[in-house]
């Protein structure tokens, strides 16, 4: 069992203003990530704002500009940052509010920071330019930079007291951040491949006749494109489904937030069923209205009911 350990001593001035940040950073750079945690009462809020910031900071390392050396050099720091933080050496009045946000937060809820050294191993992995000829190597690189962030999103959420099954929860929290993150891949395909990435196994690329890779908004001439979409979406939602047992061991309002975040990747997900080809043409992507009702959706806890129900048929 996971138990999240909230104080109820109010935060100085510092931290609120280093909190603040992290959720101006939340709020502008991943929207469907703030549709969920919108969900969540302050403090559990805040704490996944710090991660998120945190987050944020080594994806756009990788993501960026800056030659691989230079990169490689901005991982190693913000690694010894992430010591700092684990060794408890970051003072309320740092400079930096990302630090200030997560040290915090992670003095008030059991979040396994380890989690976020996985992540900088993942992106280390963009760095070096790797491709991955199986599912099982391509998982092994989702784990670091996904299912790492449902790990460590379990640390703020905690489990419900007496859950059935709770002892599996991170196992599931992992699942879902593969699920995540394999429907980011299908979503990002024509962009990755545009900054000369292919993270789609090279096993199921050849199988599907795409090898030749996806430079433009049609595929490879002769290829199965709408059989390897298809393909990877399977994949994807058997993922959803094992990691959606998550949701019955948590708190009402953790679970509508874990609910609303996923169910805006299942619909994108659909979406990327029904129209293959709309991942070569540009990005997939949800009006907000639609994103506002899988968060109202999530805070009626119909997903987690439907999850309890699924899993009561099996026991029986």
């Amino acid at each position: 069992m996971i138990r999240t350990v909230e104080s109820h001593t109010p935060a100085s001035a510092p931290v609120l203003a280093a909190y603040s940040y992290c959720e101006a950073v939340t709020g502008q750079q991943a929207r469907n990530f703030a549709y969920g945690i919108r969900l969540l009462p302050t403090p559990k809020r805040r704490a996944m704002s710090a991660l998120y910031a945190f987050s944020r900071r080594v994806d756009d390392i990788g993501d960026g500009p800056l030659a691989d050396d230079v990169r490689v050099t901005r991982l190693e720091d913000t690694r010894a940052l992430l010591t700092r933080i684990r060794e408890g050496a970051v003072d309320e009045d740092d400079t930096d509010p990302v630090a200030v946000a997560l040290a915090h937060a992670a003095e008030h809820f059991p979040i396994p920071l380890g989690g976020l050294d996985e992540l900088i191993d993942g992106v280390q992995m963009d760095v070096r330019g790797e491709t991955y000829e199986t599912w099982d190597d391509l998982k092994a690189y989702c784990r670091c930079v996904a299912g790492a962030i449902g790990r460590l999103s379990l640390g703020v959420f905690g489990t419900e007291p007496g859950a059935r099954g709770a002892e599996r929860a991170s196992e599931y929290a992992d699942t879902l951040g593969l699920a995540l993150q394999l429907t980011n891949i299908l979503r990002d395909v024509r962009e990755d491949a545009a900054g000369g990435r292919t993270y789609l196994p090279a096993d199921d690329l050849a199988k599907f006749g795409c090898s030749a890779g996806f430079a433009g908004p049609t595929p490879p001439e002769g290829s199965d494109f709408t059989g390897l979409v298809h393909y990877e979406v399977r994949r994807a939602r058997a993922l959803f489904a094992e990691g959606y047992r998550l949701l019955p061991l948590l708190d009402r309002r953790s679970g509508a937030c874990v609910a609303a975040m996923a169910g805006i990747y299942r619909r994108l997900l659909d979406r990327i069923e029904r129209d293959p080809g709309a991942v070569l043409r540009g990005r997939v992507s949800l009006p907000g209205h639609e994103k506002a009702y899988v968060a109202v959706r999530g805070l009626s806890g119909l997903d987690t009911r439907h999850v309890t129900r699924r899993a009561v048929r099996r026991r029986a």
